[in-house]
């Protein structure tokens, strides 16, 4: 097995050297690896769906908050809470903005379709 770990060798078995070699070898392992690829690129696309929903109740509770705190008659001081759902809101934007930064490139999952950067994020 001489000189095996420099040359590809092709579907019907015969070793293929040079530029050829390394090409056949690099499209197989893509063609390997592309369904692993794939299915992470869809699980971060569904992390990515579910984050922009946890933002939009985020923001729901948030204006609810206030406008109870507007409402009350009696002093009840919700702006701690209101607070820290905007601090919770901003993490899931940073969250989000991690997963779209290492979201799979289009080369390598033809099949894959990466969320475009003009999703409805501030």
């Amino acid at each position: 097995m001489a000189g095996a770990g420099s040359a590809a060798v092709s579907g019907a078995g015969t070793p293929v050297a040079g530029p050829a070699g390394r090409d056949l070898f690099a499209e197989g392992l893509l063609e390997f690896l592309r369904p692993a690829v794939q299915q992470l690129d869809s699980h971060v696309h569904a992390v990515r769906e579910s984050q922009v929903e946890l933002r939009e109740q985020i923001d729901n509770l948030a204006s609810e908050l206030c406008r109870i705190n507007e409402d009350q008659k009696v002093a009840l001081d919700l702006d701690p809470y209101v607070k820290k759902l905007l601090n919770a809101r901003r993490r899931v934007v940073l969250v989000n903005n991690i997963l779209q930064n290492a979201q799979i490139s289009p080369e390598l999952t033809s099949a894959a379709s990466p969320l475009s950067a003009e999703e409805d994020w501030p």
